[in-house]
């Protein structure tokens, strides 16, 4: 039962590893903003 468990903290840490590799590539994907306006009449009723 402890070699399952070590096992499995052993392929998670590794599945950690390779998670975090590509976050460090492709973590920054955030879409390119542009600052935009536009006019807005209010009725003064």
């Amino acid at each position: 039962m402890l070699i399952r468990l070590i096992k499995l903290i052993f392929f998670l840490a590794i599945v950690g590893f390779i998670g975090l590799t590509g976050f460090a590539f492709f973590g920054d994907m955030a879409p390119r903003t542009a600052p935009q306006s536009s006019t807005v009449t209010l009725n003064g009723g």
